[in-house]
């Protein structure tokens, strides 16, 4: 990204990737080696990748072309999805939702009945949860969506670089993913379509990314996507997830340690980097600010835990008691240092305010 950055600072500043002099052939060529290289990394072709400002922006897209396909069929969505896809899915008229189970996963077998009473134009199925790591049984889904004439959407943005993610043997007709997940900039994405989806773009006012989405491509963000992507091949990905199962690993059993703590989501079949605990005795905010205090930063399902004025919907969605919840997570540039850290300080944090609480 450096090399772009010194790019844009030159008298020419980069090149619009959309016109044919040299600068502008400069820039799509980067723009299109990236493309190659993302594509191959979610075992897409780079034809059907286009690239977004984010997983947001892919999702919002992902629904709104498959209404524009489907019109006046409901849509199908699972409370434990992300907010930019319940949401998106709000706007879009009659929206079912399939039940999950204490795990945060999908029931397949509740989804078939609804398949066959509410005939939905689109399903949605995230490859992991976003909160508790929870891995969903796409494969399934696919199976017994397209059987009955729905599209499915896939939100993978908290499983790729984490896992191994193959859109063509996932079968999906549509996948949301973000670079900052995987270890890159923040504001850039990417939609996958299958070959024989028409998407209507979300955006308009400009033919680029082959008239799928309209605006000028953001080179520096793309080369960027491309550059995270490239240092999790060969290998570096199973590497990376081995250190992560690892240390979340040593994160659970710390946790665990302390009375009346129960780990949330699927204990088997998860992702390597996000486990999600329930604190009992105490609210999860207040051990969230603890640790923060201890130089460990977490995320809580509470309401007052960001910008948000309402607990988490996953957990909810899950018969989970959201404010008792802590999600800690793992990435490329965790230390066992740091895992340590926690393990000194969880325990200590949670004694403490539970004897403020009895006190």
């Amino acid at each position: 990204m450096v090399q772009w950055l010194e790019e844009a600072g030159s008298p020419g500043g980069v090149g619009d990737p959309g016109r044919v002099h040299e600068e502008g052939c400069k820039a799509r060529a980067a723009v299109e080696s990236a493309r190659e290289t993302v594509a191959r990394f979610v075992g897409a072709d780079p034809s059907r990748l286009v690239f977004t400002s984010g997983a947001t922006e892919a999702a919002n897209t992902a629904v709104e072309s498959a209404i524009c396909a489907r019109p006046g069929k409901p849509v199908v969505c699972a409370g434990v999805e992300h907010s930019c896809v319940r949401e998106a899915c709000a706007r879009a008229g009659k929206v079912v939702e399939t039940p999950v189970d204490a795990r945060g996963r999908l029931d397949v077998a509740r989804l078939t009945e609804l398949l066959e009473q509410e005939r939905p134009g689109l399903v949605n199925c995230q490859l992991a949860n976003h909160e508790v790591g929870t891995l969903q049984p796409v494969t399934e889904v696919v199976e017994v969506c397209h059987r009955a004439g729905a599209l499915v959407h896939c939100d993978a943005a908290a499983a790729v670089g984490h896992v191994p993610v193959s859109f063509r043997q996932l079968g999906v007709d549509l996948m949301s993913v973000s670079a900052h997940k995987l270890g890159g900039p923040p504001g850039i994405g990417a939609l996958v379509v299958r070959r024989g989806v028409r998407l209507a773009p979300l955006l308009v006012g400009g033919s680029e990314e082959r008239a799928r989405r309209a605006g000028a491509e953001n080179v520096l963000g793309i080369v960027g996507f491309a550059a995270a992507c490239e240092a999790l091949q060969p290998g570096a990905l199973g590497r990376e997830a081995a250190v992560a199962t690892k240390q979340t690993g040593e994160l659970v059993a710390a946790a665990m340690a302390v009375a009346d703590v129960e780990v949330l989501g699927d204990a088997a079949h998860r992702l390597p980097h996000i486990v999600c605990v329930s604190v009992g005795g105490v609210l999860g905010e207040a051990v969230l600010l603890s640790l923060d205090r201890a130089g460990i930063a977490a995320h809580s399902g509470s309401a007052c835990s960001s910008e948000v004025l309402e607990p988490s919907p996953v957990l909810a969605a899950m018969g989970v008691d959201p404010d008792r919840s802590l999600r800690l997570s793992v990435g490329w540039s965790t230390t066992d240092e740091d895992v340590s850290a926690f393990v000194a300080a969880f325990p200590a944090a949670v004694a403490r305010l539970r004897s403020l609480a009895s006190g």
